[in-house]
């Protein structure tokens, strides 16, 4: 796995470079659509290749180890074959679970202890087999296990799980390092900055990240309920003392606001569920701004979804229709709708990384922003 830095942006500190991996290479900056489960939700594999134009896909550590299981995972080769996507992928190790699952799980020094989501069966995740499982998995880039610690969280707590992120991530790093890539072609472990939103917290977890010198780097525990301004304000922090050379990979974020303000900030990597969840309840992203396609107003509108993108379910089907489709819970709506919004996410931060090329990517986001987030 290489970085290669190809483009600063003169007004900002927006970045243009190319990821190379065993399953090919990532333009920078790139949106990752989630695939928790081994699939992109209501998106066909050709269809993230042909028409999202995806580069790389997201899996999930916690949910693929329950189901399909590693067993199946391993006799397939690997989440690659199993799931016939041949491109890169990165799993979230778990922590995200650690968070979300708070009702159902118990932190503990060792590691932590879940109950199932689906049959209630107990399961202990360590550092050490986190990155076992993520091996069998098959991933090309392996999250460390963290804990991410909830909105608001005092300084104590914070500090605490902070420093307990840091302990994981010698385990992870020393149990990866003494272990092989399964496949046949090469993984690589990222770290997790943590800190919650305490200015000297981030500086002290990015610097200890920092100093790991592994081949790529993440910020977590952010849009989880913060304003933005704190997000973005801690971003530029951390994106200040992470390496340059090594992409950045801001986690779980956001909005195409969110997005094209911390590619400004330095940030190379995104994944987020809101394209597809919010399709499948009818918003859509569009270039013109926002659109509830489940409003009266779009009832006998027959113009495409989006006329401003070049792709099948953006100017094929009409509002119209997509609408109908939508109100009558039809199973093709919430594809095409999926569709669209990674579509216009992709075209999103292809679009940022042409403008860093010319060197008026801040001009561009400024206007581009306002316009984005109106809704139509």
């Amino acid at each position: 796995m290489h970085f290669t830095l190809e483009h600063l942006d003169p007004g900002s500190k927006a970045r243009a470079g190319r990821l190379s991996t065993d399953h090919g290479t990532i333009e920078t900056p790139i949106f990752m659509p989630v695939g928790t489960a081994g699939t992109v939700k209501a998106v066909h594999q050709r269809e993230l290749r042909e028409d999202i134009k995806a580069q790389i896909i997201l899996g999930n550590t916690y949910h693929l180890y329950l189901r399909p299981g590693l067993n199946i995972l391993e006799k397939a080769g690997g989440l690659h074959k199993f799931g016939g996507w041949d491109g890169p992928i990165l799993t979230d190790s778990g922590g995200y679970q650690v968070f979300s699952l708070s009702d159902i799980r118990k932190i503990e020094e060792n590691g932590v202890k879940f109950s199932s989501h689906i049959d209630g069966s107990k399961i202990v995740f360590t550092p050490e087999g986190v990155m076992d499982i993520q091996r069998i998995i098959g991933a090309d880039i392996i999250m460390a296990f963290d804990e991410c610690p909830p909105y608001p969280s005092d300084y104590a707590y914070t500090r605490k799980s902070m420093e307990m992120t840091h302990r994981w991530l010698e385990r992870c790093i020393a149990r990866f390092d003494s272990t092989e890539s399964k496949y046949g072609y090469e993984q690589q472990l990222f770290p997790i900055v943590q800190g919650g939103t305490y200015k000297d917290l981030r500086e002290q977890s990015a610097e200890f990240i920092a100093k790991q010198g592994r081949a790529g780097n993440a910020i977590g525990g952010l849009s989880v309920g913060e304003p933005a301004e704190i997000m973005y304000e801690l971003t530029e922090v951390v994106c200040g003392i992470l390496p340059a050379d090594k992409p950045r990979y801001l986690m779980g974020v956001g909005t195409p606001a969110n997005i094209l303000e911390c590619i400004a900030l330095g940030v190379d990597m995104f994944d987020c569920v809101m394209p597809t969840r919010n399709a499948r309840n009818g918003m859509l992203f569009t270039t013109e701004g926002i659109i509830n396609i489940r409003n009266e107003k779009w009832k006998e509108d027959f113009s495409p979804v989006d006329p401003g993108l070049e792709n099948y379910a953006s100017t094929f089907y009409t509002k119209a229709y997509l609408r109908h489709l939508i109100h009558s819970k039809e199973m093709l709506g919430a594809q095409i709708a999926s569709v669209h919004n990674l579509s216009f996410y992709l075209w999103l931060v292809g679009q940022a990384r042409e403008q860093i090329k010319s060197g008026t990517f801040y001009s561009w986001k400024e206007r581009m922003i306002p316009k984005l987030m109106q809704r139509l």
